[in-house]
């Protein structure tokens, strides 16, 4: 009679006790890395909803009233002074770089991965190498460019600066997710006479939008938040959001209350942007990971 060579572990046994005290392990720390992280975004925003005599106070006061004169301050209602226009000039730059991004990194990314050049493995290291580079190295040689072109406090200067900057990342990005497409799918539109346009956009783009959803979200957020180019880069016409936001601290001192309310109206366009591509986030993130 044949036996099985390893018998099965009990609901009870002491292997299974381990691998669900494990588990259990993991899911608190887990939690616990999450809710420490969460709290400071969390005490920010319930920061935003205080007074600047509440919100100053040492220990900080939880339970105080609430109150919108952050937003009403950070709007102009006391200075006058309109954010509408730095918030537009960082949507402009980030969303217009996001997309001129997509539109090189994928036929770069499709010509790594399913057309293979010849040391595809050289080029990848040599879109890589780019990002070595200390941003504060290439300033000053960027700022004399753009002051001998006259295209200073440009919102295309930057456009164009992030474009370059976040094309290195989205296309390795790129390269793994389109690695996945199934090259039986390329191959079948190769025979229907498909061209590169075509299967671009009708085949590699349907099976790759998790991935281009994720790497689109990365490109915007780095877009969104950089503030380095456009603090030296700009002044009054095309500043973005988060030279703004440093605008708000003044010799007079930093009102907590309205830095707070500022810092959480600039989140929220970052903050929707992921929860409208949540689903394809996930996927695209996970892509690959497992075979």
């Amino acid at each position: 009679m044949n036996r099985p060579l390893l018998a099965p572990r009990r609901p009870g046994s002491p292997a299974t006790r381990r691998r669900r005290h494990t588990g259990t392990l993991l899911g608190l720390v887990a939690w616990l890395c999450g809710i420490g992280f969460f709290l400071p975004v969390a005490w920010m925003v319930l920061t935003s909803f205080h007074s600047e005599t509440d919100a100053a106070t040492n220990p900080p006061s939880v339970g105080a009233g609430l109150s919108l004169h952050g937003y009403r301050e950070f709007f102009g209602a006391g200075s006058g002074v309109s954010p509408w226009p730095p918030l537009i000039n960082s949507l402009t730059a980030s969303v217009v770089s996001t997309l001129l991004v997509l539109l090189l990194a994928v036929p770069a990314a499709y010509a790594l991965a399913i057309k293979p050049v010849r040391k595809w493995s050289d080029v990848l290291f040599f879109f890589l190498s780019t990002k070595m580079l200390p941003l504060v190295a290439g300033l000053l040689p960027v700022y004399l460019v753009a002051q001998n072109t006259g295209v200073l406090d440009s919102i295309w200067l930057l456009v164009l600066l992030y474009t370059s900057m976040n094309l290195p990342i989205a296309v390795w990005m790129m390269r793994s997710f389109l690695a996945e497409v199934p090259v039986e799918m390329l191959e079948a539109a190769s025979i229907d006479g498909a061209g590169l346009t075509t299967t671009l956009t009708r085949i590699v783009a349907p099976v790759a939008m998790p991935g281009i959803a994720a790497t689109a979200l990365i490109s915007f957020i780095f877009s969104w938040n950089e503030l380095l180019f456009a603090r030296v880069l700009t002044g009054i016409v095309a500043g973005t959001s988060p030279v703004f936001l440093t605008g708000l601290v003044t010799s007079q001192g930093l009102f907590l209350a309205k830095v707070c309310a500022a810092a959480t109206v600039i989140s929220l366009p970052v903050i929707a942007a992921g929860f409208a591509a949540q689903d394809k986030l996930v996927q695209g993130l996970s892509l690959g990971a497992v075979k």
